[in-house]
């Protein structure tokens, strides 16, 4: 199985790597990760604007803090 993806370490292409995560929603990542600070938890996506709960289940999985 692959390693998960950090939301607080990865880069741009790191969570391009995501699926249904392109460039945009990857800088909105970081851009909440920038102006909120370190994500506590993987549920703490869901406050990234564009993602909904169908994206959060199928992100869940793949990520970690």
């Amino acid at each position: 199985s692959a390693a998960k993806v950090n939301l607080n370490t990865a880069d741009a292409a790191e969570l391009e790597t995501l699926p249904r995560v392109g460039p945009v929603l990857a800088e909105r990542i970081i851009a909440w990760r920038t102006e909120h600070g370190s994500f506590s938890r993987p549920e703490d996506l869901d406050a990234v604007p564009g993602i909904g709960d169908a994206m959060m289940a199928a992100l869940l999985p793949l990520v970690t803090v």
